[in-house]
């Protein structure tokens, strides 16, 4: 439940604390087009180690001595691998790639999350700061 609280940078409508106050560079373009994406999801370790914890526990419970401990540190390991891939899964997010022609005839493509929704034709505005830019309704 901790990991399905995480905001990204990747949205149109979220913006950190650290964003607000600064000025933002503002562009006029046309949604050229639109295609669905997945935003690949964190790996932040938490998933890995608690897996790692849970698999070591159940491991340990396999054999008697070394057995025990062989199990408990095959246990850890796939616990991890499975932690780590839990994760990334469950911080995945619906994206689209959208491409907008300039007002100069220049195409560029902006990936964001999928928390708005634009079509061909569609007039925006792209709002750049620091390096980042979203794509927005005009």
């Amino acid at each position: 439940m901790l990991l399905t609280g995480c905001q990204t940078r990747e949205s149109a409508n979220v913006y950190g604390k650290h964003e607000t106050g600064r000025e933002q560079t503002v562009r006029f373009a046309t949604v050229d087009a639109v295609r669905k994406v997945t935003i690949q999801g964190s790996q932040s370790g938490l998933g890995g180690a608690a897996g790692g914890v849970v698999g070591g526990v159940a491991g340990s419970g396999v054999g008697e001595g070394r057995g025990s401990t062989v199990g408990a540190v095959l246990g850890g390991v796939a616990g991890g691998v499975a932690g780590n891939t839990i994760e990334n899964r469950m911080t995945e997010k619906a994206g689209l790639e959208i491409t907008v022609r300039l007002e100069s005839g220049e195409l560029r493509a902006i990936v964001q999350e999928a928390d708005l929704e634009f079509t061909p034709g569609q007039r925006v505005r792209l709002v750049t700061s620091g390096g980042i830019t979203r794509v927005t309704p005009n």
